[in-house]
């Protein structure tokens, strides 16, 4: 007895599930899929790209590091 109350129960939540899921995508259901396809209003860029430009006024006082042989060798 325990067994079919579980199992009514169990669906009775499935059931519900459904029912939430099913409302959910009523009401925003065609946003989502616009969203998917890459047409929401949010993927739009709203202003062009600003450019940048890389500056060398101070470029890195680093020198560049030179593997030693036995470095190469582990590698």
């Amino acid at each position: 007895m325990i067994a079919a109350f579980a199992t009514l129960t169990f669906l009775i939540a499935m059931w519900l599930c459904a029912i939430i899921i099913a409302g959910t995508l009523e009401q925003s259901g065609s946003k989502m899929v616009a969203a998917l396809k890459g047409r929401s209003l949010l993927a739009v860029p709203l202003a062009p790209p600003i450019k940048l430009r890389v500056s060398q006024r101070y470029p890195s006082t680093q020198r560049p590091v030179r593997a030693r042989v036995v470095l190469r060798a582990a590698a």
